[in-house]
């Protein structure tokens, strides 16, 4: 079975941590967010993949490679201007063309039974299937409304209020004939959601929706990156450790997994689910909450705290440091006496100087030093990168 991994995106609502990282490639349990992707697509039996690439497309081709490794076989499209989703496919069509193949994002990360969504759509007569799932609150991503035979009658993308018709919203994972080509223009911007389904809704084109169960996020923003290493972190199916690992007087309870060469020092609390990257050195005194992930390298002194937070690889926590609910990208400094509050987002070769308070929700660009004693309450920009933070 085929699969298209759309991967163009900037990524920018997720700044300032695509700077450095494609979307697709934001850490999610220390790996490529769209290498856990690939596995579950392998697990499923979905083995021919294409990439559509984009921003910063060779970094992801350079993680990947032909996809051997994992089980699959992986080819590349890259887009030369953006082609919005539905043209992204259409670019890609050389390798969709023989056969129904299953759309999803880069930026996916789910554990829903795509092989039952395929087989769903193969029994049925409509070109397109749409996967949907019930949320609270779908004005970020296009509703259904979707009859008992699970016919599409109405689709709408990114609804105001007033207009929440349903609470099925579209996952943005499509299985699709490839007659859908007829219908999308080569060469410019085309969209699935914006374009090719009300398209095909006014001219009469047969959509189906299907019902999908488990659990599915799109990483478009730090609060859904959050949540999605959460529900990660609580699969972990115990407590491994990789190869060399010291530890002194520690107090440790799983399930944990731990890389290789990871130090641990006396009198420390580690509390799972947790993840820890290779050659990291932690402090006396040290408490690690639930939902934490700590990336190689890292560095976190004696009595910090750092609870249900991400640090990327090469980072540096100095004492009596707390980070609470953040996430700090790589090769960030965080001098001692720090408080990092919940939702804050630091991007990567930042410096922040001791006794220094980073209010929450508080985002602060690359290459950025925050001096000492300081109280940073509004976003910091480095004006060397791009200071757009919405969109994609």
């Amino acid at each position: 079975m085929k699969a298209c991994i759309m991967c163009g995106g900037a990524g920018t609502r997720l700044r300032p941590l695509t700077f450095k990282h494609p979307k697709p490639s934001i850490p999610i349990l220390n790996k490529p967010s769209v290498l856990h992707l690939i596995e579950h697509l392998s697990r499923e039996g979905f083995n021919e993949i294409v990439i559509t690439l984009g921003y910063m497309g060779e970094l992801i081709e350079e993680q990947l490679g032909d996809g051997h490794m994992f089980g699959v076989h992986i080819d590349y499209v890259y887009e030369r201007e953006k082609l919005g989703t539905a043209g992204g496919v259409k670019n890609a069509e050389a390798y969709l063309k023989d056969e129904p193949f299953i759309v999803l994002g880069g930026d996916h990360v789910l554990n829903l039974n795509l092989r039952e969504m395929y087989r769903f759509h193969e029994s049925n007569d409509a070109p397109v299937t749409i996967g949907l799932i019930s949320i609270d609150d779908p004005r970020e991503f296009g509703i259904a409304d979707m009859d008992i035979n699970n016919r599409i009658r109405r689709f709408l993308e990114k609804p105001k209020a007033g207009q929440i018709f349903s609470n099925l919203a579209s996952t943005g994972i499509y299985v699709c004939d490839p007659l859908i080509f007829e219908w999308i223009p080569r060469h410019r911007k085309f969209d699935f959601a914006k374009d090719l389904f009300p398209w095909m809704l006014e001219a009469g084109k047969k959509i189906n929706g299907v019902l999908v169960r488990g659990q599915w996020t799109d990483v478009g923003s730090s609060a859904a990156y959050r949540q999605a290493q959460r529900w990660m972190l609580d699969a972990l199916p115990g407590t491994t450790i990789e190869g060399h690992f010291t530890t002194r007087n520690a107090r440790i309870r799983g399930p944990l997994s731990i890389g290789n060469n990871v130090c641990i020092g006396s009198n420390s609390s580690l509390v799972g689910p947790i993840v820890i990257g290779e050659n990291t050195i932690i402090g006396d005194n040290v408490l690690i909450g639930p939902y934490s992930v700590i990336g190689s390298n890292c560095i976190i002194e004696d009595n910090a705290k750092i609870l249900s937070s991400y640090l990327f690889d090469n980072v540096s926590i100095g004492k009596d440091s707390n980070i609470s609910g953040g996430v700090v990208a790589d090769e960030t400094v965080i001098g001692d006496h720090c408080f990092l509050e919940n939702g804050t987002v630091i991007g990567h070769k930042v410096i922040i100087g001791n006794n220094s308070t980073i209010h929450s929700g508080v985002k602060v660009w690359p290459e950025v030093t925050i001096g000492e004693n300081s109280n940073i309450k509004d976003i910091v920009i480095n004006p060397d990168y791009d200071t757009a933070h919405d969109g994609s």
